[in-house]
């Protein structure tokens, strides 16, 4: 039976106000970036008012954005690649080997999630201003100091593990009686298995050393090595910057994220539907 006019339309307008909920900040932000003329605050806007790409110009080159892009590019796919490559291991030993201590070890990587950013700030700035014993040297002010603690997250190394978990111990049996050793499969037989996990890692563990703020503010001071979320709080407090400008500073900021969602959509997909069957 079909639905009645009047029940179809409410769909249509429930449907509407949804659409505008999610996706009028959205349309906000980039109808402010095109316009040439100045947005008050608290005015409304559908169309951009004397539409312009100026603004961006402005961001980028003028208020020197792309220096902090750059800086939060490097340090986010590093950061990336040594969260996934960290994780992955320490997931398949917890999950594939046997050894004692292991709930507790398991424990303690998820107790880290239970910390705020904020207790750990100071022994985090004391750590990274020390002199490592290897290099004789400080680590403050560099691209190691925003890379290496965020190396360790325990959400990464705590999805991989219950995905790692549910691979059949058959097939590694199998694989060592072909004679592969340890590494063989972990790499070939492991890992394509858990393939859609390691995409939701990547765009997860992507978008936390993004977006991250603190880190960044407490072990780095010079200007030229802060990343793209230190200097739009930089900006929000320069009255010299119009609004414009700064919402086209933001959705520059904002680019990065939505292209890696969009490269790894198909196996965050998976790896959210795999997560949603096997729970």
């Amino acid at each position: 039976m079909k639905p009645s006019l009047a029940v179809r339309a409410a769909r249509i307008l429930l449907y509407l106000v949804i659409l505008a909920i999610f996706v009028g900040p959205f349309w906000g932000i980039i109808v402010t970036a095109l316009s040439g003329l100045v947005i008050k605050p608290g005015q409304l806007l559908l169309l951009p008012v004397q539409p312009t790409l100026a603004n961006f110009k402005t961001a980028l080159i003028d208020m020197q954005v792309w220096r902090y892009l750059l800086n939060s590019l490097v340090v986010a796919i590093v950061g990336t690649a040594l969260q996934v490559a960290v994780s992955a291991l320490a997931a398949y030993a917890l999950a594939r080997r046997r050894f004692r201590g292991a709930a507790i070890v398991s424990l303690l990587v998820l107790s880290t999630m239970m910390l705020p950013e904020e207790v750990i700030s100071i022994p985090l700035y004391l750590v990274v201003q020390a002199r490592f014993p290897v290099i004789d040297a400080s680590i403050y002010n560099t691209y190691a100091a925003m890379i290496l603690p965020v190396v360790g997250w325990a959400f990464s190394i705590f999805m991989l593990t219950e995905f790692m978990r549910a691979v059949p111990k058959e097939l590694e049996e199998a694989a060592r009686i072909d004679g592969a050793n340890e590494w063989q499969i972990f790499a070939n037989v492991v890992l394509p298995l858990v393939r859609p996990a390691l995409g939701t890692v990547v765009i997860f563990g992507f978008i936390m050393i993004w977006d991250q703020y603190l880190l960044p503010l407490v072990v780095v001071s010079d200007k030229q090595l802060f990343t793209i979320p230190v200097m739009l709080g930089m900006l929000r407090v320069d009255e010299t910057i119009t609004p414009n400008v700064f919402v086209a500073a933001t959705l520059l900021a904002m680019a990065p994220t939505i292209i890696c969602y969009l490269l790894l959509q198909k196996q965050f997909n998976r790896g959210i539907m795999a997560g949603a069957v096997k729970g």
